[in-house]
């Protein structure tokens, strides 16, 4: 715990601790931020159901983390870079528990105080995004640097990754940002963009009736889809910020702030380059295997145990995360090893099973665990790529099936895809595809 201080019993006062201080600077560190030698505490009031004695420690005046950057990536390859403006230290407070149609409209509430006095480090972003998707990405990477040093697991919707968002719209070429509103209660990446965007569009719509916008803290109702007002937005005066008296000021030595340096494990970004120049994959492809730092564990995993790199990203976000999203579980849980996916890879890349087997041979390794060969050897899946076997089988449909035949003299190239259908059923879908074609081109260009 950050604090003792939680419920604000008598007697008990607040206690620093260090591991929050040295995750603070690992975050600064990793973000390329000023990591500030002296930092203060700070005594933040307000009244709010959630906190029990009236106020929160915070930091206001100096923050341990300022000016940092963190570069997000698009789909198209290109990047842009997003001014960190402070990462300071605070005390979580409770949880409320709403009861009703909506947040907003609740028969009653009930308070969870279990979580107060816990450790958070509220990191504060400069206006650089320009759109709801920027703001996603960044949340991505912004989760994922936490991950890889360590922080936090970041799952929103546990609560240990939070975000409350600014939207402000202003008219095409004015230069000054408009008024902004504040939104909260978002937990989960889809929510972050269906908000912005949807307050974006409020807004607009407003300003454009003559309206005027108020700056205000709204919520994000999930079920309507919709941001609803909650109250004022605050100024920092209005919180009447003074100087912790019962934290004193704390410093940290420049060879300290290198010595949390040198603990820095590899960022999400050398990671990228480093897939890019070792496993040949693209900017796209080695931005989804590195925004989750379990995701790209599993696949260095799978890379490590021999499988070839784009196979295994073509399946871990097709079949793979499809499974899982069915699950609705994360890939620590999943119950195929690293080591069972690149065997089934590797059966794939041999030719002993066509894609479409594998499907089914990955459906039992989910299902009941155990290795691919295993499931292929017991199951006879093996693919038949026996030319002697298949040109009995290519002669059967071609007889079988004259109009097809007729249709491809014909100029109807799509009529072997027929052909090919039928020796697959008839194979049970085992025969090797690229086998099948060749012998019934040769076939068809011999009639």
């Amino acid at each position: 715990m950050l604090f003792r201080s939680c419920l604000a019993l008598p007697g008990a006062l607040p206690v620093l601790n260090l591991e929050a201080v040295k995750k603070a600077m690992l975050f600064g560190n990793a973000v390329g931020a000023t990591i500030n030698k002296a930092s203060i505490f700070d005594r933040k009031s307000y009244f709010y159901p959630d906190s029990p004695k009236a106020y929160q420690i915070s930091q206001f005046t100096i923050p341990i983390v300022e000016h940092g950057n963190l570069t997000i990536d698009f789909e198209d390859g290109s990047s842009k870079t997003v001014r960190i403006a402070r990462a300071h230290m605070e005390e979580d407070a409770g949880k409320l528990v709403h009861h009703g149609n909506s947040i907003t409209d609740s028969d009653y509430s009930l308070v969870d105080y279990n979580r107060t006095g816990t450790p958070l480090l509220e990191i504060v972003s400069e206006p650089d995004m320009r759109s709801a998707k920027e703001a996603v990405a960044y949340m991505e990477k912004l989760r994922a640097i936490l991950q890889y040093v360590e922080i936090s697991d970041c799952r929103m919707e546990e609560g240990s990754l939070r975000c409350d968002a600014n939207v402000s719209v202003r008219p095409i070429g004015q230069k000054e940002l408009g008024t902004k509103t504040e939104i909260k209660n978002i937990n989960s990446f889809r929510g972050v963009e269906r908000a912005i965007e949807y307050e974006a569009l409020r807004q607009a719509e407003l300003l454009e009736e003559g309206g005027k916008i108020i700056q205000e803290t709204r919520t994000w109702d999930e079920k309507e889809g919709i941001t609803k007002s909650m109250r004022s937005k605050e100024e920092a005066n209005d919180y009447r910020y003074f100087p912790e008296p019962d934290l004193v000021p704390f410093t940290v030595s420049k060879e300290y702030i290198e010595e949390i340096r040198k603990t820095l494990p590899e960022l999400p970004d050398a990671r990228k380059e480093r897939y890019m120049r070792c496993f040949g994959l693209s900017s796209e492809d080695a931005v989804m295997m590195t925004n989750d730092k379990d995701r790209s564990d599993y696949f260095e995993a799978v890379v490590k145990a021999g499988a070839d790199p784009k196979a295994a990203v073509n399946w871990l976000m097709g079949e793979f995360a499809s499974q899982l999203s069915t699950d609705g579980i994360e890939i620590a849980a999943a119950p195929v090893t690293a080591e069972n996916l690149a065997e089934l890879l590797k059966l794939i890349s041999k030719g002993t099973i066509s894609g479409k087997i594998a499907k089914k041979v990955f459906a039992d390794m989910w299902k009941d665990g155990g290795g691919a060969e295993e499931i292929v050897r017991v199951k006879g899946l093996t693919q038949i790529s026996d030319t002697g076997e298949l040109e009995g089988l290519v002669a059967n449909v071609i007889a079988e099936h004259p109009q097809a035949v007729a249709d491809f003299k014909a100029g109807k190239k799509k009529a072997v895809g027929a052909l090919v259908g039928q020796i697959m059923k008839v194979t049970k879908g085992q025969a090797n595809p690229q086998v099948v074609n060749q012998l019934l081109a040769k076939k068809l260009s011999e009639l």
